[in-house]
């Protein structure tokens, strides 16, 4: 007779996605990935297949988080412009914590057709909201509307992607503030 699952499927793969979002998935080994999710290696396999299986599921998991925080946050204000800098800022306050959807880009390029898919469809979302924002903070005097709506999404999402790698690579938390505080200027 099978055993039962001792284990919440969900709380498991939380505790993967910290593991990848720290040491990628080349620096992941399943021993790491069995010790943080509290399960064992058959279960591990049972449950979510192999280990790229597993990086997959987490970065969707990640990606859809986060794409949803970020939209929240676009969002959460009344004026547009306070949106984009509440994001912004966002972004800044966490980005001493490493970015699972950013070191997949660094660790995978587009070599891997699945994580270029997440990203797509992520990537997507998070400039369809972007774009309304800054229309509206244009039309609100608030943003230049010397460029377009879609190259301003555009480079912020770079920003965001940038203060997360300079973080990444030991930037102080004055440095990441500035780093926000500039990619905000480039846009006003």
């Amino acid at each position: 007779m099978a055993r039962n699952k001792e284990f919440d499927r969900d709380d498991a793969l939380d505790a993967a996605i910290g593991v990848f979002r720290e040491h990628g998935f080349e620096g992941t080994s399943t021993d790491m990935l069995v010790r943080a999710m509290k399960i064992g290696r058959q279960s591990l396999y049972d449950t979510f297949g192999d280990k790229w299986k597993l990086y997959c599921l987490a970065v969707e998991r990640y990606s859809i988080a986060e794409t949803r925080a970020h939209i929240a946050t676009l969002r959460g204000e009344p004026r547009a412009v306070d949106g984009i800098r509440a994001m912004i800022g966002r972004v800044v306050e966490d980005a001493q914590r490493a970015c699972l959807g950013v070191g997949s880009i660094c660790e995978f390029g587009e070599s891997r057709q699945e994580l270029s898919a997440l990203r797509q469809t992520a990537g997507l979302q998070l400039k369809t909201a972007a774009e309304e924002r800054i229309r509206k903070a244009q039309a609100d005097g608030d943003i230049a509307v010397d460029a377009t709506a879609g190259e301003i999404a555009n480079f912020l999402i770079a920003g965001i992607a940038g203060i997360r790698v300079a973080a990444r690579g030991g930037a102080s938390r004055d440095d990441l503030r500035s780093l926000g505080r500039m990619t905000l200027r480039a846009i006003a």
